[in-house]
């Protein structure tokens, strides 16, 4: 059942207490594309463990029903413990800098001090992703949530960082859909991997 599968990786990583009643029976409501959650706890990482280790992919789904069932009962940024993530990728795409198809991408990222700000933020930016509400949505690979002491991030993962005009087309719909007034920024993964902080759009 989805929230027993995805209780039991979140609950061994963090040991956080999961619910899992299981998705109601009837007609499925099938969204475009499948779409996985993944999480990562990085609060208690292996000395000399390498980047991504503790990344575990969680479960795909591709219902309405489902997509509920794992956010109500799991996927809430407010019940990660400090200094983990969540994720919501396209199906096929790991939320990693590697991948093929985030290679030559780079993310748009803001800034929350309250839980219950990004708990908000990131349901309404996965409700977006599932409802297919970006003009530009072949480009997107999906978003992030970061839970840390000082404060939380969400970042909205896209593929091609050189396309300037997809990309603003992004940052324009994703502010409105995450009511921010402030100026958000896009960052190249590229410019990540080499630890420059320069931002290259903003919106």
């Amino acid at each position: 059942m989805a929230t027993e599968t995805a209780g039991a990786v979140v609950e061994s990583s963090s040991a956080a207490t999961v619910p899992s009643p299981a998705p109601e029976a009837g007609s499925k409501h099938k969204l475009e594309r499948k779409w996985t959650f993944w999480f990562d706890n990085q609060s208690k990482p292996k000395q000399g463990a390498a980047w991504g280790t503790s990344l575990r992919e969680v479960y795909t789904f591709d219902t309405v029903e489902e997509f509920w069932c794992l956010y109500d009962q799991v996927f809430k940024p407010s019940k990660l413990p400090g200094n983990a993530d969540f994720h919501l990728f396209k199906a096929g795409i790991e939320p990693k800098w590697e991948d093929p198809e985030c290679a030559k991408g780079g993310k748009w990222t803001v800034t929350s001090n309250r839980k219950a700000n990004l708990d908000n933020m990131w349901l309404e930016t996965m409700m977006a992703l599932i409802g297919e509400q970006f003009d530009d949505a072949e480009d997107i690979c999906g978003v992030v949530a970061s839970v840390r002491q000082r404060q939380d991030k969400l970042s909205l993962w896209t593929k091609t960082a050189a396309n300037e005009a997809a990309q603003m087309g992004i940052g324009r719909k994703w502010k409105e859909i995450i009511d921010v007034t402030d100026k958000i920024i896009y960052n190249f993964h590229d410019d990540s991997r080499t630890r420059s902080s320069k931002s290259r759009y903003s919106v």
